[in-house]
């Protein structure tokens, strides 16, 4: 494991020397990573003032910083409210002292949001605070002064459209709009006063707009030409943040080899004040935001946590209350956040989350352990201490198990409506049970399907996003020491690629030649390919099967759409179908095999693909070119009996999408010999895959055929 964990900091870091990538200077990297906690702003100079009510009425439909939209204010009208802003009880360095206080590190806030109203002075328009408000001052100016003042992380958000520029697109449900050549122009201006007038910003934080890859990397050039080491988030599209953004209060359960954050509300329906608001008790507020704020950074990731203002300036006391709360634990608990790694072990605990430093685990205890006894399967170390962080006077003790390590609560200890930290520090480190080892035998092919996966999310837009593979790594269990010879098997889908192999930590670049073709062992017409039947158009994203166990059951409508027999279709054409945005189609067959059999198929697909045998995802990717269609080959391993193939085509760019499944072509496969390595026995051997030199350290691997074998 400690093996496993090294490969995921050398993932982290790595990925910002690819071609056509500036390189963030790695303590910068570091420490926007090591402060795991942030404070994000949502105030604005006229959907602050509303708090959500529109002609003396709540608006409860969406979001409130987007009141303009949902309570359908004339632009002329909503303009207007910008005379009202005067908030005097706005103060830059209380706001700068409040997030210190709670504890976080840095500061995000609006700059400008959907409405397009800016709250900097901007020579691009008259609609900002110094100009069109009684208050007349420049809202980030103060802001970025009292962060400095204050020792504290200053960065920015930006929104990508804007209601209020007459060539920008017009509001739309889904604010996924395409970004005109005219308004790109306009938005590369305000960035550029952003980043020249206020000091250093540690982060911009775009969100929103569907920009061209032209766009994005117009963009991204921008902000690093201007300030080399300010981090750009993921919402920039077409896969150019330097650290992905999670969806809003998303907390992943999975391993993300890049940076990331998550970006947290106190409330779910809204990020702007809410006038209205309802809430519940500051103590169970409280105790969910610290529970979030653990488990995003056990996770390795960066939490980032908003305030809404009210329109006088002054911060809700409920939410400056809860910050507080948090602050005081962190003050007491904060060694195991700030800096701290993710948790090493590949399982989820009952009983909380743990975070990590190289010779110390941390373990939140959450809820009551059964037995009153903390147990960490498959750790090995010597243990120099283990105490409660803060608590001095309390005494635990530990006990070593064949499975582990066990650490006993006193009488009276208590976990619950209070998060204590048990610290454990060991002499000279620790190691961990590698996750899902694979025993290395004589018939042992590391493929996707067994593989341990690295993610992050990739996308030409947030509503195209979806979760990307960019690393496949595997633990071997050597028993027989010695020289073995990797063999790659690989298809069409790989030929041309390449890949950095690392085994038993040394890496080599290999090109997917396709020097040595290998035929399948299969004719497709000895199978039976079942009746053609189709699912949709339903509104969905590029993942997600149509049942939680990728079994689809023909007599369960989804989202109120029955399956129909597409009795007219069958395998090899290509059919087209009618499209809307974000919307998708499920297509299904059976395949029946004599025995255990493998056969390539074609499959034709849109803006993106999910492809799924007996409920195992063998591909997932999308359409980064926008091409009308994409073709992938997939290698569909067939089990010995009914098989079932499901096809999935998302559609977000066009106006039809394609869907085709085909198994009339060439049943190859190429061989590739590599040079030997040389394993010891009785050892754990780490294996991994990754792109060499992708376009974005965060688009997904299309290597679904790829296998390799290690042969004496």
């Amino acid at each position: 494991m400690a093996v496993l964990r090294t490969l995921i900091v050398t993932l982290f870091f790595t990925g910002y020397a690819l071609a056509g990538f500036a390189q963030i200077a790695p303590n910068a990297l570091r420490e926007w990573r090591d402060q795991k906690y942030s404070m994000f702003i949502h105030f604005g100079g006229i959907y602050s003032v509303l708090g959500g009510v529109w002609n003396d009425k709540p608006v409860t439909v969406g979001l409130s910083e987007q009141i303009q939209a949902h309570a359908g204010i004339y632009s002329d009208t909503y303009a207007k409210v910008a005379r009202r802003f005067n908030p005097t009880r706005w103060n830059a360095d209380s706001i700068a002292s409040l997030a210190k206080r709670a504890g976080m590190r840095s500061i995000v806030i609006t700059s400008k949001h959907h409405d397009g109203f800016c709250m900097f002075k901007t020579a691009t328009t008259d609609f900002n605070v110094v100009d069109a408000t009684p208050y007349g001052r420049d809202i980030i100016r103060e802001l970025s002064d009292a962060c400095r003042r204050n020792g504290t992380s200053f960065g920015l958000y930006f929104s990508l459209i804007d209601w209020h520029y007459p060539q920008a697109s017009p509001i739309s449900s889904h604010n996924s709009d395409p970004i005109t050549p005219e308004h790109h122009d306009y938005n590369k201006r305000q960035i550029t006063e952003l980043l020249t007038n206020y000091g250093p910003v540690s982060e911009l934080w775009f969100d929103m707009g569907s920009m061209s890859e032209t766009q994005s990397r117009e963009m991204r050039d921008l902000v690093h030409k201007l300030q080399p080491n300010c981090l750009i988030g993921s919402r920039i599209g077409n896969d150019m943040g330097d650290f992905t953004v999670m969806g809003d209060n998303q907390e992943p359960d999975y391993t993300i080899g890049v940076p990331w954050q998550s970006p947290a509300s106190f409330f779910d329906e809204t990020w702007g004040y809410r006038s209205w608001q309802k809430r519940v008790p500051e103590a169970e507020k409280e105790h969910e935001k610290l529970t979030s704020l653990i488990r995003v950074v056990s996770r390795g990731g960066k939490y980032l946590l908003n305030i809404g203002p009210k329109g006088d300036g002054s911060v809700v006391p409920y939410e400056r209350d809860v910050l507080l709360q948090i602050g005081q634990w962190l003050a007491k608990n904060g060694e195991a956040i700030y800096g701290a790694s993710a948790d090493p072990f590949y399982q989820s605990f009952a009983w909380g989350s743990i975070t990590s430093r190289p010779n110390k685990l941390y373990l939140h205890v959450m809820s009551q352990p059964a037995g009153n006894q903390l147990t960490l399967p498959g750790l090995s170390g010597t243990v120099k201490q283990v105490s409660v962080l803060g608590e001095p006077n309390v005494k635990l003790t530990t006990v070593r198990g064949k499975d582990g390590l066990g650490i006993n609560l006193p009488a009276g200890f208590i976990a619950g409506k209070t998060i204590r930290v048990v610290a454990v520090e060991f002499t000279n480190g620790y190691r961990v049970r590698p996750y899902n080892p694979v025993p290395l035998t004589d018939t042992t092919r590391l493929t996707h399907a067994n593989s341990y996966k690295h993610y992050s999310n990739s996308g030409v837009d947030y509503n195209a996003r979806f979760q990307s593979t960019i690393a496949e790594s595997w633990t071997l269990q050597v028993e027989q020491g010695g020289t073995y010879r990797p063999l790659l098997l690989f298809s069409d889908e790989e030929k041309g690629q390449s890949i950095d192999l690392t085994i038993n930590g040394a890496t080599q670049t290999v090109k997917l030649t396709g020097d040595s073709p290998a035929e399948l062992d299969v004719d497709p017409a000895t199978l039976t390919w079942g009746p053609l039947y189709k699912l949709g158009p339903i509104q969905s994203g590029i993942e997600g099967g149509p049942a939680k166990n990728g079994i689809v059951d023909l007599k369960k409508p989804v989202q109120g759409q029955s399956w129909q027999a597409m009795t007219d279709w069958k395998n090899g054409p290509v059919y087209t179908l009618p499209a809307d945005l974000t919307t998708a189609y499920f297509v299904t067959q059976t395949i029946t095999a004599p025995a255990d059999r493998r056969v390539l198929v074609r499959i034709t697909s849109g803006d993106g693909v999910l492809v799924m045998l007996n409920g195992q995802t063998l591909l997932l990717r999308n359409n980064p070119a926008k091409a009308p269609e994409q073709r992938d080959v997939v290698l569909l391993p067939l089990k010995k009996g009914a098989n079932q193939l499901l096809v999935k085509t998302f559609n977000n760019f066009q106006k039809t999408m394609p869907i085709g499944i085909d198994y009339g072509i060439s049943q190859l496969l190429y061989q590739q010999d590599l040079r030997p390595v040389t394993l010891s026995g009785g050892s754990a051997t780490t294996v991994q895959w990754q792109a060499h030199d992708p376009a974005s350290p965060h688009r997904t691997l299309v290597l679904p055929n790829l296998s390799l074998r290690l042969l004496r």
